[in-house]
This record gives C-alpha cells, structure tokens and sequence, in this order.
C-alpha cells in the first residue's frame, strides 16, 4: 500500500497495490501488519456500509470522548467527496479540513484519526461507501458539526440546492458553537 501523507498529520490517503489483467482486477483492501507499520497501530472492531444517492451529504459527525473513533474509509460503487475536519482545540491545524475523492475505480481509502469530524458527498448518481471503525458506536456519544459552517468554507463538490440531508444533519452547531470539542493536549489513543 502507499500512504500518502495529507496537509494535516494523522490523516492519510491510502493507495492499494491494484493487479489487472483481462479478467479483471484484485487488491488487498486492508492488511493490519501493515496498516500498523506505515499509518499507526488501530484496532478496527467494527465495520460498517452506506448507499446513497447523488447529493446526499452525510456528515460532519464525530463520536465524544471515550467513544471517540478513527475510521478507515473507501468507496466500492460510484463517487464522494470525503471529509476530515481537525476539532482538537489547540491544534496548530484546528479547523481546517482534508478532502478527498474517493471513487470504486481509484480506489483509495481515506484515514481520519480520533479527534476530527467526518462527512462526505456523494458526486454520482448512487455511491457504496464502507468505512472501518475503531471503537463501536454510542448513540449517546453522538456529536456534529455543521456541514455549511461558513469558517470551514467546505466546498462539498455538488451545489448547496441539491444537498440532500437527514433532519438531524440539519440541525447541527458551526465549529465555533459547538459545545464538545477534543483537546489537543489530550491523548486520544
């Protein structure tokens, strides 16, 4: 695999190793001794899929303290803009944000430590998305930030009119209202 360091330090676009002939292709999508080795040591202990329609932006999300969670994500049927937003207070990267295509055909995964917020948009007209997680989800943990916090200034690739979002990704504080945020300080590991 080639991990490829973003412009924040912990999250990392991951390129497998693709083989194709005329019958198709293979690829090794996850291998944990090398994960360990060329990311970090992650644990993953969940597994989860979504499918989505063009225009359906589902984030920013985050899960809270001892819950907090890094994900490893990837696309196996069409295309999102995927998101890592930096929420650690005192962070020299707070409040910035890495984005990445991830498509079935460049089949790059995308990893998002503990401490940042995570979305993506979906830019087909439908998209397979699965992403690995390292602690099990607590719905009472939940956390969010706006998707159209207009510090962040993310640009999610699909005009604002044809977002498509649940009602609770309606609702969500901006960056500088939200009342859980990480510690830099803070080892969330």
């Amino acid at each position: 695999m080639n991990v490829i360091e973003t412009a924040i330090p912990g999250v990392y676009i991951i390129e497998p190793q693709v083989f194709g002939d005329a019958r198709g292709y293979f690829f090794e999508s996850y291998n944990q001794k090398e994960f360990d080795q060329k990311v970090m040591p992650v644990r993953f202990v969940q597994d989860n899929e979504s499918c989505s329609s063009y225009g359906v932006l589902r984030g920013l999300h985050f899960q809270k303290g001892e819950h907090s969670q890094s994900k490893l994500v990837r696309v196996v049927k069409g295309k999102v803009l995927d998101v890592a937003v930096d929420i650690r207070k005192g962070s020299p990267t707070f409040g910035k944000y890495v984005s990445v295509e991830l498509t079935e055909d460049n089949h790059r995964m995308f990893f998002i430590p503990r401490g940042f917020a995570h979305g993506f948009s979906v830019l087909s007209e439908s998209a397979v998305f699965q992403y690995k997680c390292d602690n099990l989800y607590c719905p009472q943990s939940e956390g969010a930030i706006a998707w159209d916090d207009p510090e962040l200034a993310i640009d999610w690739h699909i005009p604002a009119s044809q977002v498509l979002l649940s009602e609770k990704d309606k609702r969500h504080p901006t960056l500088s209202q939200a009342d859980y945020l990480f510690d830099y300080q803070t080892s969330l590991y």
